[in-house]
């Protein structure tokens, strides 16, 4: 069985960071594509950022030079950081891999 089991989401300040933690089980991201989306309520879900099995990065415009998508095989799992984060990165986060979706954590950036 597959999951993918996001974690980091929480409230801060603009300006703030934070780190974003997908693990796996039942695949190996060193063998797929990592992405990372994200929803807010009521708009279309928007891709973040992804990393190919050979470690080659595509940031969304709204956020390069800010986040930072890695992968850790050891540990089987997909990372965003986050920094500078401004109120419009408020979103539910979500990682994706293989045709498999997490079930989201929530960012909120405000002050």
């Amino acid at each position: 069985q597959v999951q993918l089991v996001e974690s980091g989401g929480g409230l801060v300040q603009p300006g703030g960071s934070l780190r974003l933690s997908c693990a796996a089980s039942g695949i190996n991201f060193r063998d797929n594509f990592g992405t990372w989306y994200r929803q807010v309520s009521g708009k279309q879900r928007e891709l973040v950022a992804s990393i190919t099995r050979d470690g080659l990065t595509n940031y969304a415009a709204s956020v390069k030079g800010r986040f930072t998508i890695s992968r850790d095989n050891a540990e089987n799992s997909l990372y965003l950081q986050m920094n500078s984060l401004k109120p419009e990165d408020t979103a539910v986060y979500q990682c994706y891999s293989f045709g498999y979706w997490g079930q989201g954590t929530q960012v909120t950036v405000s002050s």
